[in-house]
């Protein structure tokens, strides 16, 4: 545990620490007949779901994490914790050398919480008014809401949308609205969960340039949750895996590549249909005469397969490239699921 100041200010550089955290849902089960039913009356039938197990995490101050894993893998079960909405079963959650649960008062005045599937914002009022309650009821001083306001005006382009309705806009700008109302109070720890699901690919973009620019120019500690990987890739961040409950791989993006081997596409056009098998690769796609395959390169070279392909039909075109983060992580959760991840040739692999 981090020592901390008599106000709570961490005497560390770490602003997160889990420790050894625990949670346990019990989720109740819908009868499947009516003997079921009468009998769920007296004793429901509940399932237990561990969704964290054993979770540790340090992030440093100015450090941004990239947060990720399948749905259920307890993603948004740790931002919650990390919010102060809920308290692990065992272990310890500390953050800004508090408690998020025990010293919420506080706490949440130094922190920004923001979740793609709701809002802060008043459903029926406009973008302003939801600034100027927050104001309020904050008690954020003139000053300091006169010059965040601004800087947030301009960087969130906010000015076109102030007096629109919240109902009224657009997903992309409800959440370039809700991110820039959750930094008004200037927090020291922004945890966003899934902040770019729903949006079209310009939104997105933008959004994503917004969580890099928050964490860059502005020294901000950012803890995001997707599992959109090539969101996260693209923020050139941290990355933690989760996958059922536990941390499996703390790393880089170049270090998860890497667990995988080389990974490599071929995409071929040729004079055939039937795309011919070939031996050290994966056929992953067919359109017409053009047949895309997957292949590790430390195993197998182009020239070889290039060579088997040729013996068997014309081939017109070849390109090659790297496999998609998304590629690498699917490969990397079914070597879990299949218990093989010990095969992976990687450090930061747990």
């Amino acid at each position: 545990m981090n020592a901390t100041e008599a106000d709570g200010t961490p005497t560390s550089d770490i602003v997160v620490e889990l420790a050894d955290v625990w949670k346990t849902y019990h989720q109740r089960q819908r009868p499947e007949s009516l003997g079921e039913t009468f009998r769920s009356l007296l004793r429901p039938t509940m399932k237990t779901i561990e969704a964290l197990k054993g979770v540790s995490l340090e992030v440093r101050r100015g450090e941004m994490v990239a947060y990720a894993g399948p749905n259920g893998a307890g993603k948004s079960t740790t931002i919650k914790l990390l919010s102060g909405l809920m308290v692990p079963d065992r272990g310890s959650v500390r953050a800004l050398g508090m408690s998020p649960a025990a010293d919420r008062v506080e706490y949440v005045r130094r922190i920004a919480v923001v979740f793609g599937q709701r809002t802060e914002l008043w459903w029926d009022h406009s973008i302003g008014a939801s600034f100027r309650w927050k104001k309020a009821t904050w008690g954020i001083p003139d000053d300091v809401y006169r010059d965040m306001l601004g800087q947030l005006s301009e960087q969130f382009e906010l000015q076109p949308i102030w007096k629109t309705l919240a109902r009224e806009l657009s997903l992309g700008q409800r959440m370039r609205a809700d991110l820039a109302l959750a930094l008004l109070h200037d927090p020291e720890l922004i945890l966003l969960d899934e902040p770019t699901l729903g949006l079209d690919v310009i939104a997105r973009e933008r959004m994503l340039d917004w969580i890099k620019h928050l964490n860059r120019r502005d020294r901000k500690t950012v803890l995001i949750t997707s599992h959109n990987m090539a969101d996260l890739e693209r923020l050139d961040a941290r990355v933690v895996m989760v996958h059922q409950g536990s941390v499996r791989f703390d790393g880089g993006f170049d270090d998860l590549r890497a667990t995988v081997a080389d990974r490599r596409v071929m995409t071929v056009s040729t004079d055939v249909l039937a795309a011919p098998a070939l031996q050290g690769a994966e056929l992953t796609r067919s359109d017409g005469t053009r047949h895309e395959y997957r292949f590790d390169a430390s195993r197998v070279s182009v020239v070889r397969l290039l060579e088997e392909l040729s013996s068997t039909c014309k081939v017109d075109d070849i390109q090659t490239s790297v496999a998609s983060i998304d590629d690498v992580v699917s490969e990397v959760y079914q070597q879990l699921e299949k218990g093989t991840v010990h095969d992976l040739p990687a450090k930061a692999l747990r």
